[in-house]
């Protein structure tokens, strides 16, 4: 089955809940609203074999409402096709429904996303943060976070002071070397 037939699928099957269709390069993309994610992720696994789900990222979209936008990425085995969905997310607002029970992979980029965007997934088995430490009160990829970083006074859990970027375990040094030799690596442990 072709992208656009899938597309044609997805609109009769949906009507005006999907509210925009493109396809571009042979991925299709559907914008909807929060709060049919489910119901079309469920439609797009079960009768339109989507059964893999590849990734769900987050955009931080600052100065503009809604700030906060979820795509997720879709991919049917058998057909061969991409499919990809959009969704706007207001700040106030800042949470949708897992579709952890739906993709399980889902549990793991859901969690990245509340980690480090700071928006929540309702029904999420296990909605707590995967990189950063508990109780760290910042969310380090939205768009208002500073590069050089924010002081936490958090004694024994964390950094008391503006923690610098250079020299971290995986950062690189600016040279004039090959990205060979310029990649992160690991800082050898202490002696």
């Amino acid at each position: 089955m072709a992208g656009k037939d899938l597309l044609d699928l997805l609109g009769e099957a949906f009507g005006a809940k999907i509210q925009n269709k493109t396809e571009f390069r042979g991925e299709m993309t559907c914008t909807i609203a929060a709060a049919d994610l489910r119901q079309i992720a469920a439609f797009c696994r079960d009768q339109l074999s989507f059964d893999y789900l590849i990734d769900i990222t987050s955009i931080d979209n600052y100065g503009e409402e809604p700030r906060f936008e979820i795509v997720y990425h879709l991919y049917s085995m058998s057909q061969a096709v991409h499919l990809r969905f959009k969704l706007k997310v207001p700040e106030d607002t800042a949470a949708v429904d897992t579709i952890s029970d739906i993709w399980p992979t889902a549990n793991w980029h859901e969690r990245e996303i509340y980690d480090m965007m700071g928006l929540k997934f309702n029904g999420h088995p296990d909605l707590r943060r995967i990189l950063m430490w508990d109780g760290y009160p910042f969310f380090p990829l939205r768009k208002d976070f500073p590069l050089e970083g924010l002081p936490s006074e958090m004694p024994d859990v964390a950094f008391t002071k503006v923690t610098p970027l250079e020299g971290g375990p995986f950062v690189t040094v600016p040279s004039t070397a090959t990205s060979k030799d310029r990649e992160p690596r690991a800082r050898p442990p202490e002696l």
